[in-house]
Protein backbone atom coordinates (compact mmCIF):
# COMPACT_ATOMS: atom_id res chain seq x y z
CA UNK A 1 0.00 0.00 0.00
CA UNK A 2 1.30 3.44 -0.89
CA UNK A 3 0.55 6.74 0.83
CA UNK A 4 -2.10 7.73 -1.75
CA UNK A 5 -3.97 4.44 -1.28
CA UNK A 6 -3.77 4.81 2.49
CA UNK A 7 -5.26 8.31 2.25
CA UNK A 8 -8.09 7.13 -0.01
CA UNK A 9 -8.95 3.99 1.99
CA UNK A 10 -8.59 5.55 5.44
CA UNK A 11 -9.79 9.12 5.03
CA UNK A 12 -11.38 9.37 8.50
CA UNK A 13 -10.62 8.15 12.01
CA UNK A 14 -13.91 6.27 11.91
CA UNK A 15 -12.66 4.13 9.00
CA UNK A 16 -9.36 3.53 10.80
CA UNK A 17 -11.13 2.52 14.00
CA UNK A 18 -13.37 0.06 12.14
CA UNK A 19 -10.31 -1.44 10.48
CA UNK A 20 -8.49 -1.86 13.80
CA UNK A 21 -11.58 -3.52 15.25
CA UNK A 22 -11.60 -5.99 12.36
CA UNK A 23 -7.89 -6.74 12.86
CA UNK A 24 -8.24 -7.15 16.64
CA UNK A 25 -11.37 -9.32 16.56
CA UNK A 26 -11.31 -11.02 13.14
CA UNK A 27 -14.13 -13.42 14.12
CA UNK A 28 -16.44 -10.42 14.59
CA UNK A 29 -16.96 -11.10 18.31
CA UNK A 30 -15.86 -8.14 20.42
CA UNK A 31 -14.46 -9.12 23.81
CA UNK A 32 -13.68 -7.00 26.82
CA UNK A 33 -9.88 -6.61 27.08
CA UNK A 34 -10.12 -6.58 30.89
CA UNK A 35 -12.21 -9.67 31.69
CA UNK A 36 -12.57 -11.33 28.27
CA UNK A 37 -16.38 -11.31 28.39
CA UNK A 38 -18.11 -11.02 25.01
CA UNK A 39 -21.27 -9.56 26.55
CA UNK A 40 -20.63 -5.96 25.54
CA UNK A 41 -22.68 -3.05 24.25
CA UNK A 42 -21.70 -0.36 21.77
CA UNK A 43 -22.29 3.31 22.55
CA UNK A 44 -22.08 6.33 20.27
CA UNK A 45 -20.36 9.29 21.86
CA UNK A 46 -22.66 12.34 21.81
CA UNK A 47 -21.39 15.43 19.95
CA UNK A 48 -19.24 17.65 22.14
CA UNK A 49 -19.86 21.36 22.50
CA UNK A 50 -16.99 23.37 21.08
CA UNK A 51 -15.11 25.13 23.86
CA UNK A 52 -11.82 26.91 23.98
CA UNK A 53 -9.22 24.41 25.13
CA UNK A 54 -6.84 25.35 27.91
CA UNK A 55 -3.85 23.90 26.08
CA UNK A 56 -2.88 22.35 22.77
CA UNK A 57 -2.56 18.93 24.45
CA UNK A 58 -6.09 19.12 25.82
CA UNK A 59 -7.35 20.36 22.47
CA UNK A 60 -5.73 17.42 20.67
CA UNK A 61 -7.03 14.97 23.28
CA UNK A 62 -10.60 16.19 22.82
CA UNK A 63 -10.31 16.20 19.04
CA UNK A 64 -9.14 12.57 18.99
CA UNK A 65 -11.66 11.02 21.37
CA UNK A 66 -13.10 7.85 19.87
CA UNK A 67 -16.49 8.49 18.24
CA UNK A 68 -17.84 5.27 19.71
CA UNK A 69 -16.84 2.82 22.41
CA UNK A 70 -17.97 -0.35 24.17
CA UNK A 71 -19.07 -1.04 27.72
CA UNK A 72 -18.63 -4.48 29.23
CA UNK A 73 -21.96 -5.66 30.67
CA UNK A 74 -20.33 -8.01 33.15
CA UNK A 75 -21.48 -6.57 36.48
CA UNK A 76 -18.07 -7.25 38.04
CA UNK A 77 -16.26 -5.37 35.28
CA UNK A 78 -18.28 -2.62 33.55
CA UNK A 79 -15.13 -1.48 31.76
CA UNK A 80 -15.34 1.07 28.96
CA UNK A 81 -13.06 0.35 26.01
CA UNK A 82 -12.53 0.92 22.30
CA UNK A 83 -10.68 -1.17 19.67
CA UNK A 84 -7.47 0.69 20.55
CA UNK A 85 -7.65 0.08 24.32
CA UNK A 86 -4.76 -1.98 25.67
CA UNK A 87 -2.85 -1.86 22.37
CA UNK A 88 0.09 0.08 20.98
CA UNK A 89 -2.47 2.59 19.66
CA UNK A 90 -3.67 3.34 23.20
CA UNK A 91 -3.40 6.78 24.82
CA UNK A 92 -2.23 8.46 21.63
CA UNK A 93 -3.20 12.06 20.95
CA UNK A 94 -2.47 11.57 17.26
CA UNK A 95 -5.36 10.89 14.86
CA UNK A 96 -5.50 7.29 13.65
CA UNK A 97 -5.16 8.62 10.11
CA UNK A 98 -1.64 9.79 11.03
CA UNK A 99 -0.85 6.37 12.49
CA UNK A 100 -1.91 4.62 9.29
CA UNK A 101 0.09 7.01 7.11
CA UNK A 102 3.14 6.54 9.35
CA UNK A 103 2.85 2.74 9.02
CA UNK A 104 2.73 3.12 5.23
CA UNK A 105 5.79 5.38 5.16
CA UNK A 106 7.83 3.04 7.40
CA UNK A 107 6.94 -0.04 5.35
CA UNK A 108 7.77 1.64 2.04
CA UNK A 109 11.04 3.28 3.16
CA UNK A 110 13.61 0.72 2.01
CA UNK A 111 16.33 2.15 4.25
CA UNK A 112 14.01 3.31 7.04
CA UNK A 113 12.61 6.72 7.87
CA UNK A 114 13.78 8.85 10.77
CA UNK A 115 11.49 10.44 13.34
CA UNK A 116 12.50 13.88 12.07
CA UNK A 117 11.47 12.97 8.53
CA UNK A 118 8.23 11.47 9.83
CA UNK A 119 7.55 14.70 11.69
CA UNK A 120 8.02 16.74 8.50
CA UNK A 121 6.08 14.44 6.18
CA UNK A 122 3.05 14.07 8.45
CA UNK A 123 3.03 17.51 10.05
CA UNK A 124 3.40 16.10 13.58
CA UNK A 125 3.72 18.85 16.19
CA UNK A 126 6.89 17.81 18.01
CA UNK A 127 9.92 15.59 17.46
CA UNK A 128 9.30 13.67 20.69
CA UNK A 129 5.82 12.68 19.50
CA UNK A 130 7.16 11.52 16.13
CA UNK A 131 9.97 9.56 17.84
CA UNK A 132 7.49 7.83 20.15
CA UNK A 133 5.21 6.98 17.22
CA UNK A 134 8.18 5.62 15.28
CA UNK A 135 9.23 3.32 18.11
CA UNK A 136 5.73 2.01 18.81
CA UNK A 137 5.35 0.94 15.19
CA UNK A 138 8.87 -0.51 15.32
CA UNK A 139 7.87 -2.51 18.43
CA UNK A 140 5.19 -4.28 16.37
CA UNK A 141 7.83 -5.27 13.82
CA UNK A 142 9.54 -7.73 16.17
CA UNK A 143 9.54 -11.03 14.29
CA UNK A 144 8.95 -13.27 17.27
CA UNK A 145 8.83 -16.99 16.58
CA UNK A 146 9.17 -17.41 12.80
CA UNK A 147 10.04 -20.84 11.36
CA UNK A 148 13.67 -21.85 11.61
CA UNK A 149 15.80 -21.23 8.55
CA UNK A 150 16.53 -24.11 6.18
CA UNK A 151 18.00 -24.87 2.77
CA UNK A 152 21.20 -22.91 2.18
CA UNK A 153 21.80 -20.52 5.08
CA UNK A 154 24.37 -17.75 4.93
CA UNK A 155 25.87 -16.56 8.22
CA UNK A 156 28.03 -13.52 8.71
CA UNK A 157 28.67 -10.73 11.21
CA UNK A 158 29.07 -7.00 11.00
CA UNK A 159 29.76 -4.21 13.48
CA UNK A 160 27.60 -1.15 14.09
CA UNK A 161 29.18 1.97 15.51
CA UNK A 162 29.97 5.61 14.89
CA UNK A 163 32.89 7.96 14.86
CA UNK A 164 34.74 8.69 18.06
CA UNK A 165 33.67 12.06 19.39
CA UNK A 166 36.18 14.75 18.56
CA UNK A 167 38.22 12.54 16.24
CA UNK A 168 37.94 11.65 12.57
CA UNK A 169 38.59 7.94 13.04
CA UNK A 170 36.20 5.06 13.54
CA UNK A 171 36.12 2.95 16.64
CA UNK A 172 37.78 -0.42 16.54
CA UNK A 173 35.64 -3.55 16.74
CA UNK A 174 35.87 -3.65 20.53
CA UNK A 175 33.95 -0.39 20.78
CA UNK A 176 31.32 -1.30 18.17
CA UNK A 177 28.24 -3.47 18.57
CA UNK A 178 28.34 -6.88 16.85
CA UNK A 179 25.38 -7.97 14.75
CA UNK A 180 25.00 -11.50 13.40
CA UNK A 181 23.03 -11.94 10.19
CA UNK A 182 21.44 -15.17 9.00
CA UNK A 183 19.72 -15.36 5.64
CA UNK A 184 18.11 -18.33 3.96
CA UNK A 185 18.65 -18.07 0.23
CA UNK A 186 15.34 -17.03 -1.36
CA UNK A 187 13.97 -16.99 2.19
CA UNK A 188 13.81 -14.91 5.38
CA UNK A 189 16.48 -12.82 7.04
CA UNK A 190 17.41 -12.52 10.72
CA UNK A 191 19.52 -9.85 12.43
CA UNK A 192 20.63 -10.47 16.03
CA UNK A 193 22.45 -7.97 18.24
CA UNK A 194 24.95 -9.99 20.31
CA UNK A 195 27.50 -9.31 23.02
CA UNK A 196 30.24 -10.92 20.88
CA UNK A 197 30.77 -13.29 17.95
CA UNK A 198 32.65 -16.02 19.76
CA UNK A 199 32.02 -19.67 19.00
CA UNK A 200 29.69 -20.26 21.98
CA UNK A 201 27.53 -17.25 21.07
CA UNK A 202 27.39 -18.27 17.40
CA UNK A 203 26.49 -21.86 18.30
CA UNK A 204 23.55 -20.71 20.45
CA UNK A 205 22.26 -18.47 17.64
CA UNK A 206 22.50 -21.25 15.05
CA UNK A 207 20.74 -23.75 17.31
CA UNK A 208 17.91 -21.28 17.91
CA UNK A 209 17.34 -19.93 14.41
CA UNK A 210 18.50 -22.67 12.00
CA UNK A 211 16.50 -25.88 11.55
CA UNK A 212 17.87 -29.45 11.33
CA UNK A 213 16.92 -29.72 7.64
CA UNK A 214 19.55 -27.18 6.59
CA UNK A 215 21.43 -28.23 3.44
CA UNK A 216 24.52 -26.03 3.73
CA UNK A 217 25.96 -23.35 6.00
CA UNK A 218 27.81 -20.64 4.09
CA UNK A 219 30.27 -18.45 6.01
CA UNK A 220 33.50 -16.57 5.47
CA UNK A 221 36.75 -17.87 6.95
CA UNK A 222 35.82 -16.92 10.50
CA UNK A 223 37.55 -19.03 13.13
CA UNK A 224 34.41 -18.99 15.32
CA UNK A 225 32.18 -20.25 12.47
CA UNK A 226 34.76 -22.93 11.63
CA UNK A 227 34.86 -24.11 15.25
CA UNK A 228 31.07 -24.47 15.33
CA UNK A 229 30.40 -25.91 11.87
CA UNK A 230 33.51 -27.83 10.77
CA UNK A 231 32.13 -31.21 11.92
CA UNK A 232 28.67 -30.82 10.35
CA UNK A 233 29.75 -31.88 6.87
CA UNK A 234 27.60 -29.03 5.52
CA UNK A 235 29.98 -26.10 5.87
CA UNK A 236 30.98 -24.05 2.83
CA UNK A 237 33.71 -21.46 3.41
CA UNK A 238 34.53 -18.52 1.16
CA UNK A 239 37.97 -17.15 1.96
CA UNK A 240 37.62 -13.37 2.08
CA UNK A 241 41.10 -13.15 3.62
CA UNK A 242 42.70 -14.06 0.27
CA UNK A 243 40.32 -11.93 -1.79
CA UNK A 244 37.89 -14.68 -2.81
CA UNK A 245 34.19 -13.79 -2.80
CA UNK A 246 32.41 -16.39 -4.96
CA UNK A 247 33.23 -20.04 -5.58
CA UNK A 248 30.25 -21.66 -7.29
CA UNK A 249 27.40 -21.73 -4.79
CA UNK A 250 29.77 -20.88 -1.95
CA UNK A 251 29.43 -17.21 -1.03
CA UNK A 252 27.84 -14.92 1.54
CA UNK A 253 26.81 -12.19 -0.88
CA UNK A 254 23.09 -12.24 -0.11
CA UNK A 255 23.47 -11.71 3.65
CA UNK A 256 26.14 -9.08 2.98
CA UNK A 257 23.74 -7.20 0.68
CA UNK A 258 21.28 -7.10 3.58
CA UNK A 259 24.04 -5.75 5.85
CA UNK A 260 24.77 -3.08 3.24
CA UNK A 261 21.14 -1.96 3.28
CA UNK A 262 21.21 -1.82 7.09
CA UNK A 263 24.41 0.24 7.16
CA UNK A 264 23.14 2.70 4.54
CA UNK A 265 19.95 3.14 6.55
CA UNK A 266 21.75 3.78 9.84
CA UNK A 267 24.39 6.11 8.39
CA UNK A 268 22.16 7.91 5.88
CA UNK A 269 18.82 8.17 7.70
CA UNK A 270 19.25 7.61 11.42
CA UNK A 271 22.90 8.75 11.66
CA UNK A 272 23.24 6.99 15.00
CA UNK A 273 21.24 4.58 17.13
CA UNK A 274 21.52 3.73 20.82
CA UNK A 275 22.60 0.32 22.07
CA UNK A 276 19.33 0.02 23.95
CA UNK A 277 17.21 0.33 20.81
CA UNK A 278 19.57 -1.35 18.32
CA UNK A 279 17.63 -4.63 18.25
CA UNK A 280 14.42 -2.72 17.47
CA UNK A 281 16.08 -1.13 14.44
CA UNK A 282 17.40 -4.54 13.38
CA UNK A 283 13.91 -6.01 13.70
CA UNK A 284 12.49 -3.18 11.59
CA UNK A 285 14.97 -3.79 8.77
CA UNK A 286 14.52 -7.57 8.73
CA UNK A 287 10.71 -7.25 9.03
CA UNK A 288 10.54 -4.89 6.05
CA UNK A 289 13.08 -6.92 4.06
CA UNK A 290 11.17 -10.17 4.58
CA UNK A 291 7.95 -8.53 3.34
CA UNK A 292 9.35 -6.45 0.51
CA UNK A 293 7.13 -8.23 -2.03
CA UNK A 294 4.21 -8.90 0.32
CA UNK A 295 0.99 -6.98 -0.41
CA UNK A 296 -0.33 -7.98 3.01
CA UNK A 297 2.43 -6.26 5.00
CA UNK A 298 0.20 -3.31 5.93
CA UNK A 299 -2.60 -5.58 7.16
CA UNK A 300 -0.17 -7.65 9.22
CA UNK A 301 1.42 -4.57 10.79
CA UNK A 302 -1.93 -3.09 11.87
CA UNK A 303 -2.93 -6.48 13.28
CA UNK A 304 0.30 -6.61 15.27
CA UNK A 305 -0.20 -3.09 16.60
CA UNK A 306 -3.67 -4.12 17.74
CA UNK A 307 -2.27 -7.22 19.43
CA UNK A 308 0.72 -5.78 21.29
CA UNK A 309 0.43 -4.30 24.78
CA UNK A 310 1.04 -0.55 25.23
CA UNK A 311 4.66 0.62 25.21
CA UNK A 312 5.09 3.40 27.79
CA UNK A 313 7.30 6.33 26.86
CA UNK A 314 9.19 5.79 30.13
CA UNK A 315 10.20 2.29 28.99
CA UNK A 316 11.85 3.76 25.90
CA UNK A 317 13.65 6.55 27.72
CA UNK A 318 14.84 4.77 30.86
CA UNK A 319 18.55 4.19 31.35
CA UNK A 320 18.12 0.42 31.52
CA UNK A 321 19.62 -1.34 28.49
Amino acid sequence: MNIREAHEKFATDEQCLQYIEKMRWPDGIVRCPTCGDKNVEKYERPPQRVRKARSETRKASKANRRVWFYICLNKDCRQQFSPTSGTLFADSHLPLIVWFQAITLMLNAKKGISAMQLQRDLGIGGYKTAWYLNHRIREAMAEGAIPQLGGIVEIDETYVGGKQKGKGVYYGKKQKQPVVGLRERKGPLRFIHTKDVKAATLRAIIEKYVGPDVEFYMTDDSSAADAVLKDTGKHGVIKHSIGSYVNGIIHTNTVESAFSLLKRGIVGNFHKVSIKHLQRYLDEFSYRFNRRNDDGAFIETVRRLAGFAPLPFSALTSEKV
